[in-house]
């Protein structure tokens, strides 16, 4: 059975300093080198924010944020249909937040993330600065992924934003996992997708569906920091999966989600 895949969490690249795989010494990579990896595995689409870029000298933290955005519209005009870009926002930036959600909106990107608060200086996801940026991006209907961090926090965030669709990265150990689980109880718009640490352990995958169902999972490799083989394999090889879960896993949701 051939399935569609949608690779919903990646960090693509064009500078090297945003290439943020520890061992690109050891590989020839490029954004081409990106497409090929992905193509070999079937993946069809994948999804992200352009992260680090700290080789450069940028008088703030925003300058180097937008940078990543503009960087992301480079690859999406370079991989045309093959990304869907991810940009970034930040609570210390409030302006220029709502200012690049404008500008993304016109851009017609509605994916913000994959954040990742600890490279850029910040990790509350319930702070106020955080909050009003959120009641922006509702206004767009704009999908929001976040790197998993700070269970209260996160509680915090999806409770006082039940109209926004979130979609956290990575299930974690199984004590993450449970409140991953708690949450998408809370709200019918917190999603998770399946990169990072968690997917490994035996059985997780099937938890969680027995939990909260399918249809909230997305499916994610983390690249180029993980090898996505590995997570292509732990979903189609998954012997405790039915077709049908893992066709929504692979690709289904996020097509559902992105409304492509």
């Amino acid at each position: 059975m051939d399935l569609e895949i949608i690779d919903f969490h990646t960090h693509p690249f064009i500078e090297d300093d945003n290439n943020i795989c520890k061992h690109k010494e050891n590989l020839k990579m490029s954004p081409d080198y990106t497409k090929e990896v992905f193509g070999q595995l079937g993946v069809s689409k994948i999804c992200g924010s352009v992260i680090e870029g700290k080789g450069h000298h940028f008088d703030s933290t925003w300058e180097r944020l937008k940078h990543n955005n503009d960087i992301a519209l480079s690859l999406r005009d370079h991989y045309g249909d093959f990304y869907i870009p991810g940009f970034h926002v930040h609570p210390a930036f409030i302006e220029e937040s709502i200012a690049e959600i404008h500008r993304m909106h016109k851009a017609d990107v509605r994916l913000i993330g994959e954040l990742v608060p600890y490279c850029d200086g910040w990790k509350d996801y319930s702070c106020e600065g955080f909050s009003v940026i959120l009641d922006e991006a509702e206004k767009y209907d704009m999908i929001v992924n976040f790197h998993s961090s700070g269970d209260d926090e996160m509680d915090a965030m999806v409770k006082a934003h039940p109209n926004v669709t979130f979609v956290a990265a990575h299930p974690g150990e199984y004590a993450a996992l449970m409140r991953h689980i708690d949450r998408m109880r809370m709200s019918d718009n917190y999603y998770l997708d399946l990169s990072g640490t968690g997917i490994f352990r035996y059985g997780a995958v099937r938890h969680l569906i027995d939990e909260v169902g399918s249809e909230r999972l997305l499916f994610g490799s983390d690249y180029p920091t993980c090898a996505p083989g590995m997570y292509v394999g732990a979903i189609l090889f998954d012997n405790t999966l039915t077709d049908t879960e893992k066709e929504m896993i692979l690709a289904g949701n996020a097509k559902r989600l992105l409304r492509i």
